[in-house]
């Protein structure tokens, strides 16, 4: 005898499908990572690390010498903070290689710390590189210009942009004297390495700090120091600017498009299950007759439900913006924006504007 739960779900013409939400996620960066020396690595001794880079992920370390990996914490959107306390079973050296991971959703990035986790006597900060290869060996990397567009105002929340012109395909960090850690060029184009440092609260730069850029494939390094002021001369202005810092200036990370599954309710379960049970109806005499119909009002109701949260399916545009001060916004479009990742936008009485300026 046939089951009439089939019998039911055999006398309507739709299948019911399943769609999945589908979300379009941008590659995590990396912008900036250091570490709070320590004057010696013995069991005890705390390795603060902080990860700067794309919000909303998961960071994690490996120490080469040590045990075990070291899992940030997201203290601010996009700043990832942990300590790292040395056992008795590790052998971690001044010079020891740090690596970070950091990933969001299934896309993965990583950096390489570029300082030592032992504070040497009588050593600066932007003085570490000194000892360092410079690439002389064949087959090195090498660093052909170190430039920068500087700023009049060497004050917080402004931008310092830098470009570092060499070897194809390598990674390149530069650290500046009077900040904490170091800070990595993406490569925009083959050999040409772009990125912009936003000048922090607790930083002190000076227009002549030393900047030192590092460019590395393998175990081979090429270093350069900027031979060039921060700060340039500001032309005379009949007006001049009183505020140099933008609140409500952004720019572009993320842009999801996110497609979600409407819910069928009671009219369109109600609906098919009077469908089904009117097709159940022609089926069977007597008792037979009266389980058609349940089934059949069973599986109407099941269908109808999925035709309408079929019909009912909508997707919207998700757009992920970082200010100058490092914090992230999500904003929520029914229709697409126009935007692209890495655009200048404003935010004007909580509308997005590109910013023209």
């Amino acid at each position: 005898m046939t089951p009439l739960f089939s019998l039911g779900l055999a006398s309507a013409p739709v299948q019911a499908q399943q769609y999945a939400t589908t979300t379009v996620v941008t590659a995590p960066r990396i912008r900036g990572f250091e570490v709070d020396e320590v004057r010696r690595l013995v069991p005890g001794a705390e390795l603060a690390f902080k990860l700067y880079g794309t919000a909303g992920g998961r960071a994690s370390l490996n120490i080469a010498g040590a045990t075990r990996n070291l899992a940030l914490n997201e203290v601010e959107p996009g700043q990832y903070e942990g300590t790292y306390v040395i056992g008795t079973r590790d052998r971690i050296s001044g010079s020891s290689a740090v690596t970070a991971n950091l990933r969001v959703g299934n896309l993965v990035t990583s950096g390489v710390l570029a300082e030592s986790l032992q504070r040497e006597p009588g050593m600066r900060r932007g003085d570490r590189d000194r000892d360092r290869d410079r690439g002389a060996a064949a087959g090195a990397p090498h660093i052909d210009r170190f430039d920068v567009r500087g700023d009049d105002a060497l004050t917080p929340g402004n931008e310092l942009n830098f470009m570092v012109y060499g070897t194809p395909g390598a990674k390149v960090d530069m650290a500046i004297d009077g900040t904490r850690g170091v800070f990595f060029l993406p490569e925009g184009k083959p050999g040409e390495y772009a990125g912009e440092y936003v000048i922090r609260r607790g930083d002190h730069i000076a227009s002549d700090s030393v900047v030192t850029a590092n460019m590395r494939m393998g175990n081979r390094v090429a270093t350069m120091k900027l031979n060039k002021p921060l700060r340039v001369a500001a032309a005379p202005s009949a007006n001049p600017r009183v505020v140099r810092y933008c609140t409500s200036c952004a720019t572009v990370e993320a842009i999801n498009v996110v497609q979600v599954d409407g819910e069928g309710n009671y009219l369109g379960t109600i609906g098919g299950g009077v469908v089904g049970a009117l097709a159940g109806s022609q089926v069977g005499k007597g008792n037979g007759k009266t389980a058609a119909e349940i089934a059949g009002a069973l599986g109407g109701a099941y269908i109808g439900r999925n035709i309408e949260r079929n019909q009912r399916r909508t997707q919207h545009f998700e757009v992920v913006i970082r200010y100058t001060n490092g914090g992230t916004q999500t904003m929520t479009y029914e229709n697409d924006p126009g935007l692209h990742v890495g655009e200048k936008v404003k935010v004007n009485n909580g509308v997005l504007e590109r910013d023209v300026s």
